[in-house]
């Protein structure tokens, strides 16, 4: 018989190891999305933080809203989840701050995963990110999720295609996921073509998951983005019981 102990009196449910982030926007969460939790094959518990406009966020990277990210995150972590992720990967600007104000491991940002797809490729070889916006993708975000000036990289932005821009950036209410599919692989393309020492591709932004396997049969490339690093947490988190014979 397995006996179990409470984790804390002040909730009344479990099984809910990682949380996230959200941020308080409107657009559509398609499947793959991080927003979206038949995307997880394991439940996930979701916090959104009032205030944290895509504007805000991405284009004033507003200081006041660390103090509702850090509000978030001990919500969370008092609601009983053992790791908190984000969905955006602009969240970098918190990453650090956030990350010492609780007590469980954060990765609020994809981005925490380009030094170690860096250090499995050639020393020739760049990385690849495709962003919402290049435009506010800053120094800062990098030294913040461990991306020094030495991991070579190129950045390619989401924020002139048509459908992704009035559908995520500009929040019109609708998105056409087939379109913003043709639109992630062209920019995918254009970047391998412009830029042929990339050895993989990182997809920063949370709503382009759904389209990472169209990028890799487009490029041929490792594609990794925020469900390939909420998984690799998770596995972490809940190990395999590995049953077989010898």
């Amino acid at each position: 018989m397995t006996v179990y102990r409470i984790k804390s009196k002040s909730r009344s449910w479990d099984g809910e190891p990682i949380g996230i982030l959200i941020l308080d926007a409107a657009y559509p969460c398609v499947p793959g999305n991080v927003g979206n939790a038949t995307t997880f094959p394991f439940p996930v518990r979701y916090k959104e933080v009032r205030g944290a406009s895509i504007t805000r966020l991405l284009n004033e990277r507003d200081p006041a809203l660390l103090a509702p990210f850090i509000d978030g995150a001990k919500e969370l972590e008092a609601e009983g989840v053992r790791a908190i992720t984000g969905a955006c990967g602009f969240m970098a600007l918190f990453q650090p701050q956030v990350a010492a104000a609780v007590n469980v491991p954060v990765f609020l940002s994809s981005m925490l995963q380009v030094p170690f797809i860096a250090r499995t490729l050639r020393p020739d070889r760049q990385v690849g990110i495709i962003t919402a916006n290049a435009a506010c993708l800053t120094e800062e975000h990098f030294t913040n999720v461990g991306i020094s000036p030495e991991i070579s990289k190129v950045v390619y932005g989401m924020e002139e295609q048509d459908e992704f821009r009035t559908s995520v950036l500009e929040e019109k209410g609708t998105l056409d996921s087939a379109l913003v599919e043709k639109e992630v692989v062209s920019v995918a393309e254009r970047m391998v073509r412009e830029c042929p020492r990339v050895g993989a591709i990182l997809l920063e932004c949370s709503d382009l998951p759904p389209y990472a396997a169209a990028v890799h049969d487009a490029t041929g490339l490792p594609v990794f983005d925020f469900i390939t690093m909420i998984r690799h947490v998770h596995s972490a988190l809940v190990p395999t019981r590995y049953n077989g014979h010898m």
